[in-house]
């Protein structure tokens, strides 16, 4: 049976490709996003810009609330730790 499906799928093989790397692309943007990485990196630049004086402390407070509040909903779908 496994070749014969094939065989029956094998005309819309390149709509399934194109399904496969939507969902890949997907799963990279999501882990850039919400990823424990990438939000701490922001996190440590939110504090590097704190330290400078770029931005005043109630900016930073809000961004940070943002940030981890980011960094939640990745857990909550799974990325990371």
């Amino acid at each position: 049976m496994g070749i014969l499906s094939e065989l029956l799928l094998l005309p819309i093989a390149p709509a399934r490709t194109a399904l496969w790397a939507v969902r890949r692309a997907v799963d990279v943007a999501e882990q850039e996003y919400y990823g424990p990485a990438a939000v701490r990196a922001q996190l440590a630049e939110l504090h590097r810009a704190l330290d400078e004086g770029s931005i005043p402390a109630e900016e930073f407070d809000v961004r940070e609330a943002e940030l981890l509040d980011r960094l939640d909903e990745g857990r909550a779908r799974g990325i990371g730790p």
